[in-house]
């Protein structure tokens, strides 16, 4: 009899799902331990990395280096009165000056006529003397070429002001009526260019310019309304700003310009301001200006 022969019959293998189970929570757990060893930071090496980062980036202040070693870095005008807010940074920090109340009594003096006539005013405080003037009194309308009544002022200024070392800053606003000439793009540009015109008007008079700087404001730092045409006669103006710290004596020597080619202190100015240089050295405003000088710009 023949023995029948039992057939072999593949079975389906339905675990080896498992292998590649057992890799993923492999690799899973690998994972998270690698995370957990990141987290856990070791606070004392932590600390020396904080303070040893903390003393790179701790260096000298970099503004403060530029005002000991005497450079001028203007951003902002000071916070006294007459002036925007704003801590003056743009000054050079040098030696005490002569009080600023022994200078404006001076200046007080000399200008009292044009102080009773409200074009000039003179401010005092802590830090900073600020001779405020109104535009009309110095400059074409529209323009930074200085009337002929600004010569005798800024003489008189002037010399007021060489016999200290005082840093000075000339500071131009306007209105915010918007000017597009040729010239003057923007109120800015008008503002910057009558400030520098004082400036050189202040050198030629023999004040060193290591002690002078130019700044504008345009229409942005306003003293009163510009909704009214007196607010708008105010906001024009250019401002004396001395400062009570003098320039160092080892600064280089500046020897003026030739005084004959000044204009002349004594000046009559028709149908606005005559003014007359007294025997004590005091100039002499005679008359006021109209009320049409004052609203000009």
């Amino acid at each position: 009899m023949k023995r029948r022969r039992k057939r072999h019959v593949d079975q389906a293998n339905h675990e080896r799902w498992m292998v590649s189970y057992a890799d993923f929570i492999t690799l899973l757990f690998a994972f998270f331990v690698v995370m957990y060893s990141i987290s856990s930071v070791n606070e004392g090496k932590y600390r020396i990395l904080s303070e040893s980062f903390f003393g790179i980036f701790k260096g000298p202040d970099q503004s403060l280096e530029a005002l000991k070693t005497g450079e001028i870095n203007r951003v902002r005008p000071s916070q006294d009165p007459g002036i925007a807010t704003g801590d003056p940074v743009h000054v050079t920090r040098g030696e005490p000056g002569k009080p600023l109340t022994e200078i404006s009594r001076k200046l007080s003096d000399s200008l009292l006529d044009l102080v009773d006539a409200g074009l000039v005013s003179i401010d005092t405080g802590e830090q900073w003397l600020e001779i405020d003037m109104l535009s009309g009194l110095l400059f074409v309308s529209g323009g930074a070429e200085l009337n002929p009544n600004a010569y005798p002022v800024f003489a008189e200024i002037a010399e007021k002001l060489k016999d200290n070392r005082h840093y000075i800053r000339v500071r131009g606003y306007t209105d915010n009526i918007p000017i597009s000439t040729e010239i003057f793009p923007s109120n800015w540009d008008l503002s910057v260019a009558r400030a520098a015109t004082v400036v050189r008007l202040l050198q030629d008079y023999g004040i060193d310019p290591h002690r002078l700087g130019a700044e504008g404001y345009g229409e942005f730092d306003p003293i009163a309304s510009n909704e009214t045409r007196e607010g708008r006669g105010r906001n024009r103006r250019v401002v004396l700003a001395i400062s009570a710290e003098q320039m160092p004596i080892e600064r280089p020597s500046f020897e003026p310009a030739n005084e004959a080619a000044n204009p002349q202190a004594d000046i009559n100015i028709p149908n606005q301001i005559e003014v007359i240089r007294m025997p004590d050295g005091r100039l002499k405003f005679t008359s006021k200006p109209d009320n049409s000088q004052r609203g000009a710009l």
